[in-house]
């Protein structure tokens, strides 16, 4: 499915109504944007219980984020 929006000045897009089908989306549901390195993105909605995991791995995400960190992962 191809769905082309328009990025207003202040950077916000309205979801394109079969994209909002196809994803089960209703006004006040949350949704997800994975980019890739490449530059593709992945939208998806979230589920209830992917809240509760993302903010706990939200707080363990500093932990890696050290110089010896980026040096030693640099190359992945």
């Amino acid at each position: 499915m191809l769905a082309v929006a328009k990025i207003t000045a202040k950077g916000q897009t309205t979801i394109p109504q079969n994209v909002r089908v196809a994803l089960n989306v209703t006004p006040g549901d949350l949704i997800t944007w994975e980019v890739g390195a490449d530059g593709t993105a992945t939208v998806r909605r979230v589920q209830p219980m992917d809240i509760e995991y993302l903010r706990a791995v939200e707080g363990t995400l500093s932990e890696w984020a050290g110089a010896a960190d980026e040096e030693a992962y640099r190359e992945l």
